[in-house]
């Protein structure tokens, strides 16, 4: 179980796209919640949906990491958080909505830069198979009708399938061909 510090249960806060949720994400949540009591999974971009690089819903994004997370739930919050477009405020937006938390966990180094200039805590968790792990790669074998679903947990394969993911993201494909 994770470490109590200092007589308050410690949280950690990861943050992504998730577009999709898949087994890098899962895995890396899965080491975070070695460490933390709680985790904080935000949800970034979650005024896009709809595009290329943004397909999913924040609404479809919390489904698939609840499903995913079903025996962490009790451990875990799923915000999303829109994009204020200024890296300069972006870190005190997001501390404003979201639950008080101790540490970050990324790799993305502009999200390390920000949180450090602020003196919050950043760790860089480890990364797992980013060449396969990867929403770019999974999305373009979903247009490709490549094999995805072994790259994201079945229950988030099947939230896609419900909300005929693959065919939106066609869709999308198609018209941003046309124009």
């Amino acid at each position: 179980m994770a470490n109590l510090t200092q007589g308050y249960i410690r949280r950690g806060l990861y943050i992504g796209r998730f577009q999709p949720y898949h087994l890098g994400h899962q895995a890396v949540l899965r080491k975070i919640s070695e460490e933390v009591a709680e985790i904080v999974i935000v949800i970034g971009s979650a005024q896009s949906s709809h595009t290329m690089e943004n397909p999913f819903t924040a609404g479809e994004r919390i489904a698939m990491i609840y499903e995913a997370l079903s025996d962490l739930r009790n451990r875990c919050y799923v915000i999303p958080l829109e994009d204020v477009q200024r890296n300069a405020v972006w870190v005190s937006h997001l501390i404003s909505m979201v639950p008080r938390f101790d540490t970050v966990y990324s790799n993305n180094l502009l999200v390390v830069q920000l949180f450090s200039e602020v003196g919050i805590v950043v760790r860089k968790p480890p990364m797992f198979r980013r060449d396969v792990y990867s929403g770019t790669a999974i999305r373009k074998l979903m247009l490709d009708g490549g094999n995805w679903r072994n790259l994201v947990p079945v229950p988030v394969a099947s939230v896609i399938e419900e909300i005929d993911g693959v065919t939106r993201l066609a869709n999308i494909f198609e018209e941003d061909s046309t124009q």
